[in-house]
């Protein structure tokens, strides 16, 4: 129940970014797939544990995005505050939530690793993954903000 929720909250979400026209949906896409792709392969060939103690910074920052996505609701980006407000939320959050991709990956990978062999219930990899799942829409989110308002690139 909870799963299904979940998707159509997002896909409330995504559903009016279609608007921008597939073409960039499809770079956003493209280049969604190569953040996670390459980050989780990361996440998986790391010879520590080191990202499963990123969750109390992780934390303080998805605050900080918050706050700023907030923010930016109330101040126009044609302000320089504004403007540093919607900064902080496109940018800050695709580097916070591939963050968090790392950190979701290895959890998934720790509990996956010692999960009991007799427990109660059985190990359920698709819940385990939910975060993952988020991480990598709010990924694309961003990308689709940033290509939407030019790639962040000079126009010619």
């Amino acid at each position: 129940m909870c799963v299904c929720m979940l998707v159509g909250v997002m896909g409330a979400v995504v559903a009016p970014l279609t608007l921008l026209g597939g073409p960039l949906m499809m770079r956003a896409a493209w280049y969604t797939a190569g953040i996670v792709g390459g980050l989780s392969t990361v996440a998986m060939c790391a010879p520590s544990e080191k990202f499963l103690n990123m969750g109390g910074p992780l934390a303080s920052g998805l605050g900080v995005v918050f706050v700023s996505s907030l923010g930016t609701m109330f101040l126009p980006p044609t302000s320089a505050f504004g403007a540093g407000l919607y900064s902080v939320a496109v940018y800050g959050g695709l580097i916070l939530f591939g963050m968090f991709l790392l950190y979701d990956t290895q959890k998934v990978i720790k509990r996956a690793e010692t999960y009991p062999l007799y427990a109660a219930q059985k190990y359920d990899p698709i819940n385990a993954c939910m975060g993952i799942y988020t991480d990598t829409l709010n990924i694309f989110i961003r990308m689709v903000m940033i290509l939407a308002n030019g790639g962040g690139g000079r126009k010619k």
